[in-house]
């Protein structure tokens, strides 16, 4: 069956009313876009962000007639003409749409990320089974790909490793399918953790193995190697905290980090000898040794 796609572009002041409106009007589901290239890079604690320049679209069966809607839009809201845009969409396997936009992904010479439902391109290799979902960290951002293959480089063979913002868990399960002797997966959302242990349990990860906790249940302890892929600005705040989790002469590795933020993070960490810098895209990924004394 196909469907009705009505698509509205407003500024974030009339975003919540649009909604409402094609709510009320009776669309099946309502998303919010951004309409330009805007992205937010660190948006405050408990605020729901939006773009400067957004598009909204309600979906509606293909035979509800739309044109009182749309004219309530532009003449009682005041909504221009070019601002609104109604398409059909063909019905399709949607399912199978989205699957065939992710596959099987190189990091370094011998790690991979394959969805489920694809075949591993190199079955001798590390092969981490993980599907897109909610948690961020599938290998599709530039700071996942850095941190990756940094392991793919630094195999944590015998380490205790503390993935400190672990999103789907992917980079402490590639450092236990690396060799890692344990690791720690540390989230402040349990939407995470629960990520986390799912895709451990796909990938063999025995429990004894992979912890997770939140940041206030992780026990003292002192890592061989840190990895926090998450923002400047919660990276520079943290530091102290990731900093003593490390033992001297452990490893730090530091991504989601914007290439000209990275001398801030640097700084604000002065028990580090930073080693390496890699950049991809406008991210990068720090690399360093805590100092012995």
């Amino acid at each position: 069956m196909p469907w009705q796609k009505l698509s509205i572009q407003v500024g974030p002041d009339r975003v919540a009313a649009i909604e409402e409106e094609l709510e009320a009007a009776g669309a099946l589901s309502v998303t919010v876009t951004d309409a330009a290239d805007s992205p937010i890079l660190e948006p405050p604690i408990g605020s729901t962000p939006l773009w400067p320049d957004n598009v909204i679209s309600g979906l509606f069966p293909a035979e509800q007639a739309l044109a009182p809607l749309i004219r309530h839009l532009h003449e009682t809201l005041a909504i221009p003409e070019e601002a609104l845009r109604l398409e059909t969409l063909e019905d399709q396997a949607w399912e199978r749409v989205w699957m065939d936009e992710y596959h099987p992904m190189r990091f370094g010479q011998h790690l991979w990320i394959v969805p489920s439902w694809s075949e591993p391109p190199d079955p001798e290799a590390v092969n981490i089974l993980l599907d897109p979902g909610l948690a961020f960290g599938t290998g599709t951002h530039p700071t996942t790909a850095l941190c990756l293959e940094w392991l793919d480089a630094h195999p944590p063979t015998g380490k205790l490793v503390v993935d400190y913002g672990c999103g789907s868990g992917v980079l402490a399960i590639a450092a236990l399918r690396l060799g890692a002797r344990h690791a720690w997966a540390v989230d402040i959302d349990p939407q995470a953790l629960t990520a986390t242990e799912d895709n451990a349990d796909k990938n063999g990860i025995a429990a004894g193995n992979l912890y997770t906790a939140g940041p206030d249940g992780l026990p003292p302890m002192q890592a061989d190697l840190v990895i926090a892929n998450i923002l400047a600005g919660p990276l520079v705040e943290l530091a102290p905290e990731l900093t003593q989790l490390l033992a001297p002469g452990g490893r730090l590795l530091l991504s989601g980090i914007l290439a000209e933020q990275a001398d801030e993070v640097r700084r604000a960490y002065p028990e580090i000898d930073w080693q390496a810098h890699s950049e991809r895209e406008q991210w990068a990924c720090l690399a360093g040794q805590r100092k012995k004394s």
